[in-house]
């Protein structure tokens, strides 16, 4: 079962508990149906003879899953593993599994994702992600790490690790359409291995979470783009949560006269970028996205426009080492 969220924002009224959210809820039974139908028949997981890391989450939209992915990905090549990713791709034509080139594939063929996760390590996109988890295998993986699937039972996991967004929590805290969740709160707690809260936790999750599975902290920094920082900026983005980036901008010091929110996953088009850069230039001010948005743009449109890149910083220094000490690295 599948809803179209790349085609639309989120509804106003997933974000935070109302009568529209509870006058929806029964629809939400169609939802959770369907989703125990396709997970009741979709057979036992296949185990793989490696590990796996799934790094999901509980609601529609981005909660910071991908660069949880990439700093895990870098912190296991980093203690001699040789970690593949894997990713189904969304937004994507490719149904695989391929291996991402990052040089030769386009965001229209693998998604955007997939091209951010190809640069910290080979990374598999595959709707089957049985044969996607294969693949990696026989090309030398020594742990595989999912990208999204917390949701997808075909491949058992060694460790799931849930990411929250602490600025959403998890909105109205009903399931699609009702809201956000993919699946209830207590039914994804129970196999949560491990959360991770990014960013200030504005409503209070960690209290939910800390009773089920080991919590940690971390927020998303930006590294230094020398042609950003200070200037005046019109800020663009299609991603789940847009204010987020903005923030992130503002705590660069840059000066944003303007900003345009987009759905998340959008396909720019020529003209839209056109009129983003002729309305930047007016203002005069530097067209800026996110690195997810700017690998969505057409090559011609890059070199107009700038990119903020983002890394993980953890409020615990081990906390590499207390995530992946939970999962035996041995297979």
């Amino acid at each position: 079962m599948t809803w179209p969220l790349n085609k639309m924002r989120p509804p106003e009224f997933w974000h935070r508990p109302g009568v529209t959210g509870s006058i929806l809820s029964p629809l939400s039974l169609v939802w959770r149906a369907g989703s125990c139908i396709r997970n009741n028949f979709s057979g036992k997981p296949w185990i793989a003879p490696i590990p796996v890391l799934c790094v999901g989450n509980l609601t529609a939209g981005g909660a910071g899953k991908t660069p949880l992915a990439i700093d895990l990905t870098r912190a296991l090549s980093g203690i001699g593993h040789k970690p593949h990713l894997l990713s189904r791709g969304y937004g994507g034509t490719t149904s695989g599994p391929a291996l991402v080139d990052p040089k030769g594939h386009s965001a229209l063929e693998t998604g955007d994702e997939p091209l951010l996760l190809a640069e910290a390590a080979p990374t598999w996109v595959s709707q089957n992600r049985i044969a996607g988890a294969k693949k990696a295998i026989e090309n030398g993986a020594t742990i595989i790490v999912m990208d999204d699937g917390y949701q997808n039972n075909d491949l058992a996991k060694n460790l799931s690790i849930l990411t929250i967004d602490g600025g959403y929590g998890f909105g109205n805290g009903h399931v699609i359409p009702a809201g956000p969740l993919r699946e209830t709160i207590s039914s994804g707690l129970m196999r949560c291995d491990a959360a991770v809260i990014i960013g200030e936790d504005r409503y209070g999750v960690a209290q939910t979470i800390e009773k089920s599975c080991p919590l940690f902290r971390a927020r998303v920094v930006a590294i230094p783009n020398p042609e950003v920082p200070g200037r005046k900026v019109f800020a663009f983005a299609g991603i789940a949560r847009p204010p987020k980036f903005y923030e992130t901008l503002q705590e660069l010091g840059c000066d944003i006269i303007g900003t345009q929110d987009f759905p998340d996953h959008h396909k720019f088009d020529p003209d839209e970028l056109i009129k983003i850069c002729d309305h930047a230039t007016q203002l005069g001010a530097v067209p800026v996205t996110t690195e997810k948005d700017y690998v969505r743009l057409p090559e011609e449109a890059q070199p107009l426009i700038k990119t903020i890149r983002i890394a993980l910083e953890w409020e615990e220094e081990n906390a590499h080492e207390r995530l992946l000490d939970r999962v035996s690295l041995n297979g």
